[in-house]
């Protein structure tokens, strides 16, 4: 495949995109990734993408680096699983994406290249950053609350759902919680429609407090 090729289909892609060596230097930036960050490509090429976004995982980690483990992984496979990233852009603020990667070898060049492809999903971070607040507040609300009365639950919950409404209890997102368990998204989801019929929730905070308030987690 030639590399070329690979630049002119990502240049028309709506997804920010990007193709760096396996040392992380960048060869391509297209137009979407330009108005995602603020950087045009004059900017960037023949930078190292850790240089320019100063990616930070979940737990603020610094995820992009020197010594990246996604591009050394890019030397020895084709799959890199999808992963989330909290970039900087060229005005200074910080925004979340979703990272696509895709590995080709460039058979002109005899050298292997890797296409990242960026969503953003800030909109999706800032609604769990938000209902992470507003579980906490209501686990306040709750043990200054209705005393020690726990009421039983309308239907038994399965050990597997109790692991999910733990898990969401602890503030953690559905992706998480799917990878946890080893589940896909539509499986958490058809859990998560089971627990609000046993418990008569509409809603996974009203079935987490609803949860605690019981004594089932």
């Amino acid at each position: 495949m030639f590399a070329g090729d690979v630049y002119k289909l990502l240049e028309g892609t709506a997804d920010a995109a990007f193709v760096v060596t396996v040392e992380g230097e960048i060869c391509s930036w297209n137009a979407a990734a330009e108005k995602l960050t603020g950087y045009a490509a004059a900017d960037v090429l023949s930078r190292t993408c850790h240089e320019v976004l100063q990616g930070r995982g979940a737990l603020g980690t610094v995820v992009c680096g020197g010594e990246c483990s996604v591009h050394h992984c890019a030397v020895e496979t084709e799959s890199i699983p999808t992963f989330d990233l909290e970039i900087t852009t060229h005005s200074g603020e910080r925004r979340w994406v979703s990272v696509s990667t895709i590995v080709f070898d460039d058979s002109r060049l005899h050298r292997r290249l890797i296409a990242h492809l960026l969503h953003d999903i800030s909109d999706r971070k800032e609604l769990e950053q938000a209902f992470s607040r507003m579980l906490e507040l209501s686990k306040q609300v709750l043990s200054v609350g209705n005393g020690p009365t726990r009421p039983s639950p309308v239907e038994r919950l399965s050990e597997q759902e109790e692991r999910v409404l733990k898990l969401f209890a602890a503030a953690k997102n559905s992706a998480q919680i799917a990878k946890e368990l080893s589940i896909t998204l539509p499986t958490l989801r058809n859990h998560l429609h089971a627990i609000n019929q046993k418990l008569r929730t509409h809603n996974r905070l009203e079935a987490v407090l609803h949860a605690i308030k019981r004594g089932l987690i």
